[in-house]
């Protein structure tokens, strides 16, 4: 989750303002980046625990530990919450302790793939001196969410009292759920559309190739992505399929008017968050809001409200594509090479929106419902998702392969799709690889998983 925006004081009244906003997210086909976000759980290597923020083997002891490689702190109240460098990128932290690195908008996925590993170096520096292990996988295998710990920052403690009232896995998601996304930009309105329709309609793909999370509490959870299946009841007033991404007329104005109309958490002023939940920021904009009244919304206002919905595909001046469970290294950078593969090479795109093009809201929301039990198993027409992921991963590998983009040993970016192909081909996914290993050499006990698979 994101911290404040930077800031600006520009103020944000009407609604033309806010579309400008999205719209100055387009960039000429050479400036497109590719930013990659991962999280990963944090414990003591001792007994599996996950980490306090306070203590000699805590979340603040790894972030001071870090420092040393150059990251600079960001406080809240005193307490270090992030760590940022000059590359754009920055370490920060969700509310259960859970470490995220938000990388720096990069050219390919080889420099993708050498930023992750670096910081991954760098945490199991810190962590082997702490006596601490870092585990990816998309949800917390075996401690309850009763014994999760809270991260000191303002909007967590907001979204703590209010995500009760709206869903009951929300707090799930919160402290015990880690995540890997990619970021990418678009050119124009028109390709943003496209981009968002294909990303949204192929996020249950990802998610059924990523799906590594069969475990709550030390036992099968019976789901094969249990991440993906909290989204369902975590919050509907900012989560969904969202139908009205495939109507006619989408675009930058109708993405805003959904942002209006999902309620508001916090609004951010002098280094604190305001408990603004569940009002409007139609109203902000009227200067009526009850939490402020009489004061109207800044830019930074508006950038830190569109950090609060959380469909599977998010916009802001990028696209975010938020469907897939954390995991090992390979995967961290699979995901950005699946959805680069799909996007950013025209043919490619063009092949991805014919796959998926005719296929009905009722089709989109019954794919969205049964994969995370699932995965590649679900049945679709006549066939079942690993089809349709085999024919997205052969299209994103022929994507990939006319951006001819070389490492240093001349091996282009498809290398970087071969654990997906992998799994596709086995139709066997890794969280049920995890579930073989749980009921043979591991004896019906999770604890084997904090060793086998931490990174």
């Amino acid at each position: 989750m994101s911290g404040p925006s930077p800031e600006s004081h520009e103020p944000a009244t009407d609604k033309r303002r806010l579309i400008e906003y999205l719209e100055s997210g387009c960039k000429p086909r050479d400036a497109w980046r590719i930013g990659t976000e991962h999280e990963k759980l944090a414990y003591g290597l001792q007994d599996y625990r996950p980490l306090p923020y306070q203590a000699p083997q805590g979340i603040r002891a790894i972030l001071d530990g870090l420092t040393r490689f150059g990251w600079r702190p960001i406080s809240e109240n005193g307490n270090t919450i992030a760590l940022i460098d000059d590359s754009g990128c920055s370490i920060t932290l969700e509310p259960g302790g859970q470490v995220e690195l938000s990388g720096a908008p990069l050219e390919n996925i080889h420099q993708t793939c050498c930023e992750i590993g670096g910081h991954l170096k760098q945490v199991k520096t810190i962590g082997a001196e702490l006596n601490v292990g870092f585990l990816g996988i998309g949800y917390q295998p075996k401690w309850p969410r009763a014994e999760l710990p809270w991260m000191p920052k303002g909007r967590y403690a907001i979204m703590r009292d209010y995500m009760p009232k709206k869903g009951t896995l929300g707090l799930d998601m919160m402290q015990a759920t880690c995540t890997v996304q990619v970021n990418l930009d678009f050119a124009s309105e028109a390709s943003m559309v496209r981009m968002f329709r294909i990303g949204l309609a192929l996020q249950p793909i990802a998610t059924a190739l990523f799906a590594n999370s069969p475990f709550r509490e030390g036992r099968p959870n019976g789901f094969l992505s249990f991440r993906s299946n909290i989204w369902t009841d975590t919050d509907p007033d900012r989560s969904g399929v969202l139908p009205f991404v495939f109507e006619n007329g989408f675009g930058f104005e109708r993405w805003v008017d959904y942002l209006l109309g999902v309620p508001m958490y916090f609004v951010y002023r002098d280094g604190r968050y305001i408990d603004v939940a569940g009002q409007s920021f139609r109203d902000f904009m009227n200067g009526r809001l009850p939490g402020l009244p009489g004061e109207v919304p800044t830019i930074s206002d508006w950038a830190d409200h569109l950090t609060t919905a959380f469909p599977e595909v998010r916009l802001k001046r990028f696209i975010e594509m938020r469907g897939a469970d954390g995991g090992p290294w390979n995967r961290l950078c699979a995901l950005p090479a699946f959805w680069v593969g799909l996007l950013y090479d025209e043919d490619a795109c063009a092949e991805a929106w014919e796959l998926c093009r005719d296929w009905t809201l009722e089709e989109r929301a019954q794919m969205r419902a049964e994969v995370p039990r699932s995965a590649l198993k679900t049945p679709f027409r006549n066939m079942t998702v690993r089809d349709i992921a085999l024919d997205a991963l052969r299209i994103a590998h022929r994507g990939l392969s006319r951006r001819g983009i070389e490492d240093a040993v001349g091996r282009d970016e498809t290398q970087y799709l071969t654990p997906l192909f992998q799994i596709a081909e086995a139709n066997f996914t890794p969280a049920e690889d995890l579930l073989c290993a749980y009921q043979r050499r591991w004896d019906e006990c999770v604890d084997p998983v904090f060793r086998e698979y931490a990174y």
